[in-house]
């Protein structure tokens, strides 16, 4: 075969050369993990490596190639985009289930004595880096993370993204840079740190109160940042940096250097100096550039935390958010009703329409994520994204899933509603009822304060499990404020581990959002954001209530309000005379008519 790199191609194409290569480097395995140097989990493009070898486009999976297998580990969310996507390519689907070994321990398990991994090492977590290297030294193999082998297949890679970068200022950012370094190195003074390195994008836009464009749906910018008592240095591509906003940074003792320039400036940290890092959060392939006698202080980003926990006043600009992403919605599904069997609506229309209300509200900046509108089977792909190639018309009868969220300057949205189309099937509208009974029960619930996030979940899932039922993804995700609709610390899965930073603490924004997806039929999902509030102090202790931030009407024309107990429903009216309340004075015409009619009591 020649070794001419292919600059495109098929995915067995582009597999073939690879292994070329790793014949050459007597790589016995190359693992691709869906990452860049900071652990995204939006990609741009130019770090999007496992979606160009193995065609399969979900956002999340991993990838492994030996000279006889290649195969993709992904979790039920993806399992039946990549049946389709990877059909053909010569890659297995590999199904992430609980007591299934994951791609680091099918290579612990597979690689034979005197085996070598390699993995590019600027795109792997040191804790994964650790764990796999030390499960290979056990079997006589070794990882190896100095090589690139994507840098030389793929030739026509994309260039590094080069948004400017702005600031995110007052009203809307509650607390001055100055107030967060000052917190941040008195936090690293408490560990005994000298200094600190943050790789995480949506940490360093919060801490220096910037944002950008770098990241689809995420208003962050491709960045590091290096931090001890004297000095906060920001490493960023400088042309994204305008003369203005440079003074401004220098005048809060913010010093930029060129991205490129990060692994010089660790090189630099002093010898027997110590850094705090979070080993979950920094790539092997950076700490490589520390001195061997540079102490690691391991442990979660103090940023990380703070920036988790929103302000009274944040939390006052994500319900004002709330109110006009609510009043989009509403403007929206008023539009749906009237032209359903009137227009030809497809998959890709609602998104378009639903776009287009977001975008005349004040403060809109972008989506938050691509808008998932499934009808039907499609709606039993948790995150399936209609395309020009393939979607769905919407006619007929059933169940139209809408998933969708936006960023505003005043915080982050993400919310789930069901649709009915034509008349939805009996069966449709108990899996409806049963998911809403789920979301009631765990925005009702009062618990500790410091309970860890994942023990929550089961409150979500107990009516669902009552019924022999259940989904294969988390219950709930940290939202941030103007930041990544994913966020840490808390989580709310019992498949996530209970650690101790997802303790449950005031300030914290979580998604609730249980599901039913029946493969080729359809899938439910319904999911509102709630924000944790002091519920109280009692002889057992401190407690936390759930605040329920979204507002949209649920369609009752989805439910069977007869399986709901006397108090979901008084929950359930609660809920929607709150919405009517505070998105009638936002509304007019067609859409507030819509609201008023959504909201009735049941």
């Amino acid at each position: 075969m020649s070794t001419q790199p292919l600059t495109h191609g098929t995915v067995p194409q582009r597999l073939a050369h690879t292994r070329e290569l790793m014949r050459r480097e007597s790589i016995h395995a190359l693992l691709v993990p869906s990452a860049d140097p900071h652990l995204s989990e939006y990609l741009p493009g130019y770090w999007q490596g496992r979606q160009w070898l193995s065609g399969f486009h979900g956002s999340v999976g991993t990838l492994i190639v030996t000279a006889d297998f290649a195969g993709v580990w992904a979790d039920s969310r993806y399992w039946e985009q990549a049946t389709k996507e990877l059909k053909g390519s010569g890659i297995e689907l590999v199904k992430l289930q609980p007591g299934q070994p994951g791609p680091l321990e099918w290579l612990a398990e597979q690689t034979p004595e005197g085996g070598v991994v390699a993995v590019d090492g600027a795109v792997m977590a040191v804790a994964s880096a650790r764990t796999l290297g030390g499960k290979l030294a056990e079997r006589g193999a070794r990882l190896r993370t100095d090589i690139d082998l994507l840098n030389e297949v793929w030739q026509d890679r994309p260039t590094l993204p080069n948004q400017p970068i702005y600031q995110h200022l007052p009203p809307q950012a509650t607390v001055s840079r100055g107030e967060k370094l000052a917190a941040l190195r008195a936090s690293l003074k408490e560990k005994g740190a000298d200094w600190h390195f943050i790789a995480t994008l949506d940490d360093i836009a919060w801490l220096f109160n910037l944002r950008g464009g770098d990241v689809s749906f995420n208003p962050v910018f491709v960045s590091f940042a290096l931090i001890n008592q004297q000095q906060a240095t920001l490493f960023v591509a400088l042309s994204k940096v305008d003369t203005e906003l440079r003074a401004v940074l220098e005048q809060d003792g913010v010093t930029l250097r060129d991205y490129s320039e990060v692994g010089q400036a660790l090189r630099a940290v002093p010898a027997g100096a110590s850094l705090h890092v979070d080993p979950a959060r920094v790539t092997a392939g950076l700490l490589e550039n520390l001195d061997a006698s540079v102490k690691l202080i391991e442990g979660l980003n103090p940023t990380t935390l703070a920036k988790s926990r929103k302000s009274l006043a944040d939390a006052e600009h994500i319900r004002q958010a709330m109110e006009q992403d609510g009043a989009a919605l509403c403007e929206f599904f008023a539009w749906l009703d009237s032209a359903l069997g009137r227009e030809r609506i497809t998959e890709l229309t609602i998104d378009e329409h639903l776009t287009a209300a977001r975008t005349r509200r004040p403060g809109y900046v972008s989506l938050s994520f691509n808008t998932i509108a499934a009808f039907n089977a499609n709606g039993a792909m948790p995150h399936y994204h209609a395309t020009e190639e393939e979607h769905a018309l919407i006619e007929g009868d059933g169940l139209l899933l809408i998933d969708s969220g936006g960023q505003y300057l005043g915080g982050t949205t993400d919310i789930t509603r069901m649709v009915p189309i034509g008349s939805p099937s009996e069966a449709q509208k108990r899996d409806c009822t049963r998911v809403l009974k789920g979301v009631i029960a765990l925005s009702s619930a009062h618990f500790p304060k410091g309970i860890l996030s994942p023990l929550l979940d089961s409150i979500a899932r107990a009516p669902i499990w009552a019924e022999g039922v259940d989904y294969g993804h988390g219950t709930g995700h940290g939202v941030g404020y103007f930041l990544n609709v994913h966020e840490g610390p808390q989580v709310i899965a019992y498949q996530a581990g209970a650690a101790p930073q997802t303790a449950m603490q005031p300030g914290m924004i979580t998604s609730i959002e249980p599901g039913t997806y029946r493969p080729g039929r359809w899938g439910v999902r319904i999911e509102n954001l709630v924000l944790n509030r002091e519920a109280g102090k009692t002889e057992f202790g401190e407690f936390l209530k759930f605040e329920t931030l979204t507002l949209c009407p649920i369609d009752t024309r989805c439910l069977e309000a007869s399986l709901l107990t006397a108090d979901e429903r008084e929950w359930f009216n609660a809920y929607h005379a709150e919405v009517r309340e505070r998105l009638s004075p936002l509304l007019n015409g067609a859409a507030l008519a819509w609201l008023q009619l959504r909201t009735a009591a049941i």
